[in-house]
């Protein structure tokens, strides 16, 4: 099965694989090379840390890569749902008691960021608002226990 991924998401995917290729890779590569000037590999920090680095990039590189081959990609803004939530969607929910209104953007998995308002589509919160209208209560479990919220505007932009 394809995942989605928003148009803004799959852009902001290429230039973190763009930067991991162009950037943090020769830069890796440099330091790997200068640790191993240094003589002596099995008790060289600089070496192994280098080394880990070089793990974890290849192996972020190589699921952006997979990510973005396998990804379906939603233009949001062609998206005519009305008032029904769907994927895509930007909503702004109440909390019954407090009043508070916050505001998130239900998007694909590797590209929700909770900081910056975007909320993975697998997520509690967004399986809660899937199929929603606006002005209808939406009832989550939290970890602290159900918490209830009012569904004050769906939109869609890009």
């Amino acid at each position: 099965m394809r995942s989605p991924l928003t148009l803004e998401g799959a852009k902001r995917l290429r230039e973190e694989l763009d930067r991991l290729k162009s950037v943090e890779r020769p830069r890796i590569i440099e330091a790997i090379a200068e640790a191993r000037a240094h003589g002596d590999l099995k008790e060289n920090a600089e070496y192994h840390a280098a080394r880990e680095q070089q793990g974890f990039t290849e192996g972020r590189i190589k699921e952006l890569e997979s990510v973005l081959s396998n990804a379906e990609l939603i233009d949001i803004s062609k998206l005519s749902a009305g008032s029904k939530v769907v994927f895509g969607a930007t909503v702004t929910l109440a909390d019954v008691e407090t009043d508070e209104e916050k505001t998130y953007q239900i998007v694909g998995d590797l590209e929700s960021d909770i900081k910056q308002g975007r909320v993975s589509i697998s997520s509690p919160l967004a399986r809660a608002l899937i199929g929603k209208h606006e002005g209808d209560t939406v009832v989550m479990q939290a970890p602290g226990g159900e918490r209830e919220y009012e569904l004050v505007e769906v939109r869609y932009e890009a």
